[in-house]
């Protein structure tokens, strides 16, 4: 069991950013420096620009501004942001899409955001070696149809897949609808090139399938959201495109009887490539927002996909299980009618958004406070978001107290608090929990190794 738990924390930790200019002056200074430091165009002190490129997906809103704001077109951008900002002790917060959901890419006061978004560029395709060297700002979905049109696929498929970036997708080591037969970003991540606190760049994994020469840095960069270096370039894996698919929508009146059918689904030895389950409040969110009549055939929604050449075998014998549990199943071969499903799911978020402030959780719980759960069921990753106020400045004690008991029901029962989405700022007060002061310590000291300053992305993560 993974959870995904969000908190809106009364303000940044003091002890971990740093004030704007501690070693370089004022803040005319500083972001003189930057200004020279960059092509024109590329640093903005306008209130308006900063003010959109200050919150992430969150819900966090962090106190105070950011100094100003970093767009980079090229390796050699990022690298004069991060000179200019080791030099002077400013913090830098790494931002694509802002799409995350700890936090991660929200900047306060005596920041500087640099927005990698500009960085677009698919570097190269190879159907030979069925790999895509690409730049961090390519949006997600960008990459997969860019495959496709070759006969090919990008398998990660994070819900907001058509706004959210590879860089934010590596940083956050993103799962995602097909993560349950594909795996997560990391197993399609082969290397990287990064560019560390200092400016240098380095180079790390490989074009191949296969590699284990030294220390594996790609696999602790993807997920280390922007604390370690900052992801300027990545080769990523391609896979086949799947010759068959079938989609299934199973229809249920609890949550238990849903989840029994994607238990059934795992002893019958079915991988499905997508499994996702909205609770009934979700379910009814989402059919206010968008339309959908998904309540109308039972109270909570089961999506389930197979793919490739057993898909039909599969669905079948899923059909048999499900149908079985549910209160109705329905049945999809062609595009035309399997889409409308896979956007029901992927608007979850969007309409709840419509609510009120969302806070993500990955674990649901019994408590007094609106909380809704969508669920990567096939691998027993839970969403539960818990709904506040929008004009609530902080957390009602009520979510703080629902918070607590989600994390410490996960880790009782064998599960993490983050099984995506990162630790960001928004879990760290429980992340020495899960594990342990001693390895809780050494990551300290690694991250100590990369970043000595302290300037990539204070206060997120460890």
């Amino acid at each position: 069991m993974s959870t995904e738990v969000g908190t809106d924390l009364p303000a940044a930790p003091a002890a971990s950013t740093a004030p704007a200019g501690r070693r370089g002056g004022g803040e005319a200074a500083v972001t003189e420096a930057f200004a020279v430091a960059l092509p024109v165009g590329r640093w903005s002190t306008d209130p308006a620009i900063i003010d959109a490129h200050r919150f992430d997906r969150s819900g966090w809103i962090p106190p105070g501004r950011p100094l100003g704001v970093a767009f980079a077109r090229e390796v050699a951008d990022v690298q004069s942001v991060l000179r200019v900002a080791s030099a002077r002790g400013v913090p830098v917060i790494v931002r694509g899409a802002g799409t995350g959901l700890a936090g991660g890419a929200a900047a306060g006061a005596g920041t500087v955001v640099l927005d990698l978004t500009g960085m677009n560029r698919i570097r190269e395709l190879s159907v030979a070696d069925a790999v895509a060297v690409v730049e961090p700002g390519v949006i997600t979905a960008d990459l997969d149809a860019a495959a496709r049109r070759a006969g090919l696929s990008y398998p990660p498929d994070p819900a907001s897949a058509s706004i959210s970036t590879i860089g934010g997708n590596i940083a956050t080591n993103a799962g995602g609808l097909r993560c349950a037969k594909y795996g997560v970003t990391r197993e399609s991540v082969l290397g990287l090139e990064v560019v560390l606190a200092d400016g240098e760049v380095i180079t790390t994994g490989r074009r191949t399938v296969k590699g284990v020469a030294g220390y594996d840095l790609t696999g602790l960069l993807v997920g280390s959201e922007g604390t370690l270096g900052v992801v300027v370039g990545a080769t990523v894996r391609l896979r086949p495109l799947p010759c068959a698919t079938v989609t299934l929508a199973g229809y249920f009146d609890t949550v238990a009887a849903a989840v029994d059918g994607v238990t059934a689904l795992a002893a019958a030895g079915i991988v499905p490539a997508i499994a996702e389950l909205l609770d009934e409040r979700t379910v009814r969110a989402v059919d206010a927002a968008t339309g959908s009549t998904l309540a109308t055939h039972g109270a909570v929604f089961l999506l389930v996909q197979t793919d490739g050449a057993g898909a039909t075998a599969e669905a079948d014998e899923a059909e048999v299980i499900l149908a079985a549990r549910a209160r109705a199943v329905h049945r999809s071969t062609d595009d035309a009618t399997a889409e409308p499903l896979l956007a029901a799911r992927r608007a979850a978020l969007p309409s709840l958004e419509r609510l009120g402030r969302p806070l993500i959780e990955d674990i649901a719980a019994a408590t007094g406070v609106d909380i809704y759960t969508l669920a990567h069921a096939a691998d027993g990753n839970l969403h539960p978001i818990i709904v506040v106020d929008p004009a609530s400045p902080e957390l009602p004690p009520a979510a703080w107290h629902a918070a607590e008991q989600i994390f410490e029901l996960a880790l009782e029962l064998g599960g993490t608090i983050t099984g995506e989405h990162g630790i960001g700022i928004l879990k760290r007060r429980w992340l020495a929990t899960e594990l342990g002061s001693h390895s809780h310590d050494l990551q300290r000291r690694l991250r100590a190794a990369f970043d000595p300053t302290g300037i990539l992305n204070p206060g997120r993560g460890l």
